[in-house]
Order: C-alpha cells, then sequence, then structure tokens
C-alpha cells in the first residue's frame, strides 16, 4: 500500500481492499452497518461512566475522521468510546453508577493526559520505528490482546442484558438471525449480516412481545417526542493531578490494543500496515484529547468494526468516512438516539455475542497468520495466562488506583513475554 490518499477504485465483489470500494449506495449501506455495530458500545461506555452519549457518538465520528486524516486513509479502522477508562473513571471521579457524573470535569482532564501520553508514543514510533515495540509486543501477545478484548465483553451481553428468560431466548434467536443471513444470503445481503440480523430480530422481538405479550414491548413515545436536532451536553476538563495519574497509564492499553487491531486487519487485507502504526497510534490518541475536551470518552480503534470487517472483508476506508459522517449528523439528533435505544436490550445482546465472538476469533487469527508455536512453553503460558486473566477480569489495586481485566491481561502479557524471553 503507497502511503499517499487512496484512490478508491471501484469493484463490485469479492475482497474489498482498503483502497477500493464498493458503488457509493452500497458503500453508504455499509457505512451504516458499521454505526450499528459500534453503536451499542459506544454509548453503553459513556452510560456507565456517566458521560452525554450523544457525545459520544458525536466524538466517534470526528475522532474517525481525524484518524484517517492521520493516517492519510491508509488504515480501516473506526474509533469508539475505550471500556478501557471505565474502571479508572469511575475511581477517578467517584461515580456512584446513576445519572449524570458529577465530577466529570476531573474525569475529562484524565482522559485529555490519557490522549497526550499516547500521542507522544505515537510521536516516538515514528521517529524510531516499530521494532521496540514489536519486541515487548510480539503476535503471541497482540494476538492474546485482541482476543481478550472480546472474550472480557462477554459478559456483558450474557449478565447484562438478559434479565428475564424470554430474554435470554431472544438473544439465542438474535444470534441466529445473523448466524441464517451469514450463511443462506448473497452478496449484498449478506455483506450486511449484522444490520439484517439485527432488524430480523428486532421485528420478531416485536411480534412476540407487542403482538403477543410474551415481554416488555416496544415503545416509541420517546422517539415521537424528542427533537430532530439539537446539541448534546458538551462539558469542560479541570486538569486534576490525582485523576491525571490515574487514567494517564490507560495509554498502555490503547497501545496495545491498537497494534493488535492493526495486527489484526494487516491479517485480514494481507498487507503490512507497520509503516502507519506511528500514525495510528497519535491519530487515535489526538482523537482520544478533543473527545476529552469536549466531555467526550477516551477512543479506541473499534473491534467491534473490526469483526463486521472479517465477517464482510470490505476493508475500504471509504466506508469509516462514510461511518463517520452518519455519526457525526446523529450525534446532533437526540431523536435518532431514542430511536436506536428502542432496539430491545435482548437484541442489543444477542447481536453483541456475535461481534465480541468475531474479535476474539480476530485473535485467534494473528496466532494462526504468524505461526505461533504453542509447542513453545513461553508462548504457551504468555496466552493461556492473558486468556484468564482477560476472561476472568481478574483486578489488581494499586492505592486508588484500579486495573481491571483488560489492563491486567494486557500488562501480564508484555511482562511475562519479557520476562520468559529472557531465558
Amino acid at each position: 500500500m503507497s502511503s499517499g490518499w487512496p484512490a478508491w477504485r471501484e469493484k463490485n465483489d469479492g475482497v474489498i481492499a482498503p483502497d477500493e470500494r464498493l458503488p457509493w449506495p452500497q458503500t453508504v449501506a455499509m457505512g451504516a452497518q458499521h454505526v450499528i455495530a459500534m453503536f451499542g458500545a459506544t454509548v453503553l461506555a459513556p452510560l456507565l461512566m456517566g458521560f452525554d452519549p450523544n457525545v459520544a457518538i458525536l466524538m466517534s465520528g470526528v475522532g474517525t475522521l481525524l484518524f484517517f486524516l492521520v493516517v492519510r486513509g491508509q488504515v480501516p479502522s473506526y474509533l469508539g468510546s475505550s471500556f478501557a477508562f471505565i474502571g479508572v473513571v469511575i475511581a477517578a471521579s467517584g461515580y456512584a453508577g446513576q445519572g449524570p457524573n458529577t465530577n466529570l470535569g476531573a474525569a475529562l482532564g484524565g482522559i485529555v493526559a490519557c490522549g497526550a501520553v499516547y500521542t507522544l508514543v505515537g510521536l516516538l514510533v515514528s521517529v524510531t520505528g516499530t521494532g521496540w515495540i514489536e519486541r515487548f509486543m510480539p503476535p503471541v501477545v497482540t494476538g492474546s490482546v485482541v482476543a481478550v478484548i472480546g472474550l472480557n465483553l462477554a459478559g456483558i451481553p450474557i449478565k447484562n442484558m438478559a434479565p428475564t428468560g424470554f430474554d435470554a431466548w431472544m438473544q439465542a434467536l438474535t444470534f441466529l438471525c445473523v448466524g441464517l443471513v451469514a450463511v443462506y444470503t448473497r452478496g449484498m445481503l449478506q455483506r450486511l449480516l449484522i444490520l439484517i440480523g439485527l432488524l430480523l430480530a428486532t421485528l420478531l422481538y416485536a411480534l412476540l412481545t407487542n403482538g403477543m405479550g410474551m415481554g416488555q414491548p416496544i415503545s416509541l413515545a420517546k422517539v415521537a417526542s424528542a427533537a430532530w436536532f439539537g446539541a448534546p451536553a458538551f462539558a469542560s476538563p479541570v486538569f486534576d493531578a490525582r485523576a491525571m495519574l490515574l487514567i494517564a497509564p490507560v495509554a498502555v492499553i490503547l497501545v496495545a490494543e491498537n497494534l493488535g487491531h492493526l495486527k489484526a486487519v494487516s491479517a485480514m487485507t494481507g498487507r503490512n500496515l507497520d509503516a502507519h502504526l506511528g500514525r495510528a497510534f497519535v491519530g487515535d490518541g489526538l482523537a482520544t484529547m478533543v473527545s476529552g475536551a469536549v466531555g467526550g470518552t477516551g477512543v479506541t480503534t473499534y473491534a467491534e468494526n473490526i469483526g463486521v470487517m472479517a465477517a464482510t472483508r470490505i476493508y475500504s476506508t471509504a466506508v469509516f468516512v462514510v461511518a463517520a459522517l452518519m455519526a457525526v449528523l446523529l450525534g446532533f439528533s437526540p431523536k435518532f438516539g431514542a430511536l436506536i435505544q428502542t432496539i430491545p436490550l435482548a437484541v442489543m445482546g444477542g447481536v453483541s455475542i456475535v461481534v465480541f465472538g468475531l474479535i476474539a476469533v480476530a485473535g485467534a487469527k494473528i496466532w494462526v497468520d504468524n505461526r505461533v508455536d504453542f509447542a513453545d512453553n513461553t508462548n504457551l503460558i504468555v496466552a493461556a495466562v492473558t486468556l484468564v486473566l482477560g476472561t476472568g477480569d481478574f483486578t489488581l489495586k494499586f492505592g486508588g488506583f484500579t486495573l481491571g481485566g483488560i489492563g491486567t491481561a494486557t500488562f501480564g502479557a508484555i511482562l511475562l513475554n519479557a520476562l520468559l524471553r529472557r531465558r
């Protein structure tokens, strides 16, 4: 891949490379699917931290466009709310778990500081190259970290998005719908498997609840009362030293996530994207700073969208520009936010099961494509311990700083690999 801007040559079938695109109507449809894929987590993360979801949606679009400009359109990635911030933001702000975060400013200051550290790492990589990072994060580490992101998130749909027995069955129907679309359709329907599966499951849910009274019915009252256009609730950061020290170290997790995502995209596309790694770090870091500066969450390259790419084999960066522009528009539409929130929790949970599973498989694909030798006990121990730390959400506390499952798995993989390789 060249270092210039992509030409986006039109292609109608097969694998669509980053510098190619489908016809524009299909590209727009694919962009909508990526918006849907990112929406659940991008809205859920700010709700868990007491942030405004519409700001998060808006800044996911702005951040993705900024990332696109920094990497010159060479890396297909979508930026959305990072779950790595949840634990440290709650610890730094003392958020009680309900309603708006009353200490939002301090959390935002920490997010901006984290973005600054992340950006500096990216500049360093741009100057010194990727060798030192790859020594600390070989394929066994990056594959494990990517897999852990999906496995760590698995508890969200299983434990939190199916409060009743009916909801659990609806989750099963939802991932069955996605699976049937993936296997038994062809062409554009198959490429839109996540979106089509979600719509089919929502129709089934409406039939069973609104039509047959079997569960909580779908209500459009909030959609009807919401305004078409309106500014989200922006907020300003407060630079508190304690909050900054708590939140800034998340940059290490973001580096590992982004490296893993880039390796996953490289494996899927068959193109070496290592030359763009420094720019990818800088783009993600700047997007996190901009988001935190106006009241948004810290952002990261989104594994959900990598899952969609893995399923559709469409890697065109044009799709992500379209998705980002949609997110910007939707961030200013309370009515759309209300409409999306009418999607039943169980249906979104079923889709999440599929997407998070695809993330975990993308991590395993890194191992396969790089021929990681699990007869080597170092690789075996690093992968085994990392997977269990992340999946079990192993947590460590250092004074007021809490490192959750993704963090302990990330640092554990890096440190174990460095220690055991010394032999």
